[in-house]
Formats: C-alpha cells, sequence, structure tokens
C-alpha cells in the first residue's frame, strides 16, 4: 500500500485540487444558467451558453492535440487555467458595474471553451504520464468520483450561496479554488514530457491528419466514439430542456432542479463507488453497452411520464448510476490502445468526433423546447391523451421531447451494441 500510495501521489495531487477548481468554475457556470433562465425565461438562449463553450472545443479540438503532443503539458495547462480565470474575472466586474448580458457571457464562454481545447488533451496525457499502467482503472474511477462529487455539491452550494450571499460569493469561491489548483501545479507537480516520434516535425494539419489514420485503423475505437457523440446528442438535448422543464412546471422550481441533479450527482457517486471496487468486467465493451442501454431506457422516459419531483429524482438515479462504470471501462480501453505519443493527437480527434453532437444537441433542444413541443403542448385540448400523459402549461413540451430522446436513445444503443460486437474480438486481448 506504501509503494501504491508513492506512485500515485503525483497524480492524486495533480487529480485533487484540478478537481477543486473544475467544482468551482461549475459552480459559476450553473449560477449563470440560473442567472439567465430566470432573466429571459428562454430555453434557447440559456442552451445558447453550452453552445458557446462547446462550439470552439469542438472546431478547434482536431488542431489542439497536435499542438499538445508538442507543447510542455504543464505549462499548457497553467497557461489555459489563466486565461479561463481572467474570464471570469470579467464576468464579476460585469456584475459589480451593472452591466452583465446575456451576449457578454456567449463570448466569455467561448473563450473558456477555446482554452478547454488546448488543455484538455494536455491534461489527458498528463495523467497518463503520471499513472503505471496498472491502475488505469482505479485512475479512472478516481475521476469519476470526482465527477460525481462535482455533480451532487454544484448544484446544492452553488443554489444556496446564490440565494443567500448572490452570484458575486460564488465567483470568489471558484477564484479561491483556482488558485490553489494553480498554485500546486506550479510549484508541487512536474510532469515528464512524452519521448516524441517523427511527427514532431508535421504540419498542425498533417499531425491532425495522423490521428485521424490512426482511428480509421482501429475501428473499435472509433466506433466507440461514434457511439458515445449520437448518446451526446441525446444528453444535451436533456440538459438543453431539463432546466426549461423542472423550473417552469408549477411542482418545480430553483429548489426541485438543484435536488434532480443533486440525485444525479449522487448516482453518479455511487457508480463510481462501484467501478473504483467491482473487478475488470471480461468484456469492457459489453459493460460500455448495457451501461448506455439503462441511462437512455429510464431517465427520459421517466422525466417525460413523471409528474413530481419524486419520479423525476428516481429517473435521475436510475439514469445516471453506471456512467461512471461505462466511463472507467473506456478509459481503460483508451489508454491500453492508443500508444502515448500519439494521445494527445488521437484525443483531439476524439473531442472532435465525440463531442460535436453536443452544441447540436443544445441548440436542437432549446429550439424544440421553445419552438415546437410547446406551441405544440399549448394548442393540445385539455381533456386530450397528450395532456393527460404529459401534463398542461409550461413545461409539458419538454416533457414531450424528453419522451421522444428516450425513443432515440434506446434505439442508438441497440445500433451500436450490434457493431460493436463485431470489433470487440480481434481487439480484446489489447484491452
Amino acid at each position: 500500500m506504501k509503494k501504491e500510495n508513492r506512485q500515485l501521489k503525483p497524480y492524486i495531487l495533480l487529480w485533487s485540487t484540478q478537481s477543486l477548481s473544475t467544482l468551482g468554475s461549475s459552480m459559476t457556470s450553473y449560477t449563470l444558467v440560473l442567472w439567465l433562465y430566470l432573466k429571459n425565461g428562454s430555453a434557447m438562449q440559456t442552451a445558447l451558453l453550452s453552445v458557446c463553450s462547446y462550439a470552439p472545443y469542438v472546431i478547434m479540438s482536431i488542431f489542439a492535440g497536435a499542438l499538445s503532443d508538442r507543447w510542455s503539458k504543464k505549462r499548457t495547462m497553467l497557461i489555459c487555467d489563466l486565461v479561463a480565470t481572467l474570464s471570469t474575472l470579467c464576468v464579476l466586474l460585469l456584475i459589480k458595474t451593472g452591466n452583465l448580458r446575456a451576449i457578454h457571457l456567449y463570448v466569455l464562454n467561448a473563450l473558456n471553451g477555446l482554452m478547454n481545447t488546448v488543455q484538455q488533451p494536455a491534461g489527458e496525457v498528463a495523467a497518463t504520464l503520471l499513472t503505471p499502467e496498472k491502475y488505469y482503472q482505479k485512475t479512472a474511477a478516481l475521476r469519476s468520483l470526482s465527477q460525481s462529487l462535482n455533480t451532487v455539491l454544484t448544484p446544492v452550494i452553488a443554489t444556496a450561496l446564490f440565494a443567500f450571499a448572490g452570484i458575486e460569493t460564488v465567483i470568489a469561491v471558484d477564484l479561491i479554488s483556482f488558485s490553489i489548483a494553480f498554485i500546486t501545479l506550479l510549484r508541487f507537480i512536474s510532469i515528464p514530457e512524452t519521448e516524441h516520434d517523427s511527427t514532431q516535425y508535421e504540419s498542425v494539419l498533417s499531425s491532425a491528419r495522423t490521428g485521424l489514420v490512426w482511428l480509421r485503423h482501429n475501428p473499435l475505437i472509433l466506433n466507440l466514439i461514434l457511439f458515445l457523440a449520437c448518446i451526446n446528442l441525446i444528453a444535451s438535448v436533456y440538459n438543453a430542456a431539463l432546466p426549461a422543464m423542472v423550473l417552469s412546471k408549477a411542482n418545480g422550481g430553483e429548489t426541485v432542479l438543484g435536488l434532480v441533479n443533486t440525485c444525479v450527482g449522487l448516482s453518479c457517486l455511487g457508480g463510481s463507488l462501484l467501478a473504483t471496487l467491482a473487478p475488470a468486467p471480461r468484456n469492457r465493451v459489453r459493460a460500455i453497452c448495457l451501461s448506455l442501454f439503462l441511462a437512455m431506457s429510464t431517465e427520459n422516459f421517466m422525466l417525460a411520464f413523471g409528474s413530481g419531483p419524486t419520479i423525476w429524482c428516481i429517473g435521475a438515479v436510475l439514469g445516471w448510476l453506471m456512467i461512471p462504470f461505462m466511463n472507467a471501462n473506456m478509459d481503460v480501453i483508451f489508454r491500453s490502445t492508443i500508444p502515448a505519443q500519439m494521445q494527445g493527437r488521437v484525443y483531439s480527434c476524439r473531442n472532435t468526433l465525440q463531442f460535436f453532437t453536443i452544441p447540436l444537441g443544445y441548440l436542437l433542444g432549446g429550439a424544440l423546447v421553445d419552438s415546437v413541443f410547446e406551441p405544440i403542448m399549448a394548442a393540445a385540448p385539455a381533456g386530450s391523451i397528450a395532456v393527460h400523459i404529459f401534463g398542461m402549461g409550461k413545461g409539458s413540451g419538454a416533457a414531450l421531447l424528453f419522451f421522444f430522446a428516450g425513443l432515440a436513445g434506446v434505439l442508438i444503443c441497440i445500433i451500436f451494441s450490434l457493431i460493436l460486437r463485431r470489433y470487440y474480438w480481434g481487439a480484446r486481448k489489447k484491452i
């Protein structure tokens, strides 16, 4: 145990402080969503916050990995964190002067998304370099654990601080958490660099092409990425529609939205513990497919048909319980299959392919709620089957959207389960 602690100490130090900083950033983002929706009442305007964050991330990721493979991982992470924090200070200044508008948030979110584009592959490679291979599943579970705690604590702390102390206090906590993570990385963590191969002299475009070529010759990894891209489309539609439904319904509100999100976090926390303690599955791909099928076949339907917080919270638990287990197995497959000197480029190609559906999903979810499903439900007769099932008034259109999202999610899981089964056996010795 002492040897394990010594080997994992640099990773634990990086993981814990970066997780704390992520919690602070998530609290600010969550509070700004509440601020904007309560100010304007538009699902589309709220969804655009996430669109602006993800658009540069998706567009530039394929090139960022090539740069990440060349640059110092530590220096890259420090600079990106610093620029993102300066944007948070701009939000604070605009609030203090009473000039904060939605357009300011869109621009600053786009800047943060650009910084995350470069930082994320550097962080992924840093985690690999600081972790002995035999601990990959354990460190993947730790990442899921921190993400789960983040999901649990973000709505609770952010809502409480926002209600009782204002958005300025939330941002102050964010800045404190950033300072701790920044100083720790700067002074106390040494990240080794990867051994460069011949591609270090390629242009950025050629390096990005190298990552795509690697994926083309590894169909298991490519199809897992495409599977997650489709799931992300459904998940981002869900994220766009959830505040619109819960904040609008008579038995909803800010507290209920925080409660549902807290249940998501608690469920992920339980799933993270499962991923930490469970033995490695014999078939990691099957574990991924079953985990996502459970998520897609429960939560969306319970949000669609549920009439109050109890059902919504049960749906949140069932929908997110196995996601950390899925993420841990996905992480092991990726880190065990992709060479370390290629990970920056391949992860960046992964980011573009896997996450380009997220801004599309937010746009689609916001547009469908505001312009399609809410008008449909508003025009439905009071005694109709649709009103009986999905309710009436504002928020019922979002419930109808959840029903169709659930159907699409189940179909996606079935199709990709059949596709992935044919590729798993050829790659099983590696993973």
